[in-house]
Parts: structure tokens; sequence; C-alpha cells
């Protein structure tokens, strides 16, 4: 590997790694998901290896980020669109229970007057 790449690398495997964390996933599932090895997953959470575009957008689109995050680190707080992509994977029960409780939280706003 350059070293120039190095750096970008890492801070490229560190982001999936994040995400796929915090959306719950091992190695193992997001490899099977991707259509990657475990261990090449595993070069890439650590900066060893690069990734092509098309597995990039696989990352991202199971995921649920933005290639630009991914890839830049940047990241719109304001969109919606990564919560609506994720809700696509929900079981229609699973469903169901985030409908309910997006249902509680807005009636507790309007009994609290919360207008955030």
């Amino acid at each position: 590997m350059k070293d120039e790449n190095r750096g970008l690398y890492q801070s490229i495997g560190e982001r999936v790694k994040e995400k796929r964390e915090q959306a719950g996933y091992t190695q193992e599932k997001l490899a099977d998901l991707i259509g990657v090895s475990t261990q090449y997953l595993s070069t890439l959470e650590r900066g060893i290896v690069g990734t092509s575009i098309p597995t990039m957008i696989r990352i991202c689109d199971v995921l649920q980020v933005s290639c630009d995050y991914i890839m830049m680190g940047r990241e719109d707080k304001n969109d919606i669109s990564d919560v609506l992509k994720r809700l696509e994977y929900l079981t229609p029960g699973q469903m169901s229970v985030v409908e309910h409780g997006i249902n509680v939280l807005l009636e507790a706003m309007e009994m609290t007057g919360a207008d955030h």
C-alpha cells in the first residue's frame, strides 16, 4: 500500500466499522450482506486495503449511510433519507413497533407542548 493512501484507508475503515457497529451487524453479517468475505471486510475496517466503488455503494446501502460520510467523514444531520432507507429493511412486525413508538413520542410531545 502506498503511504499516501494509508491514512485514507484507515479513516474509511474506521467509519465503516463505526456504522456497522451502530447498525448492530457483526463483520460476518455485513460481509454476507455486501457479498464479500469476512476476512476482506476485516482488512478493510483495519485500513489495510481500499475498496471498489461497487463494494462501497453496497456498504453504504446496507448501512444506510452516505458515501460522502464513509469516504470523507461528512454527514448531513438534517437529512432523514438514511433513516428512511434503514426502515426498508424492517419486517412488517418491526415496522409496526417503530410506528407505535413514533406515535407514542408524537403524542408525548403534543402533551408537553414540545416544539422540537
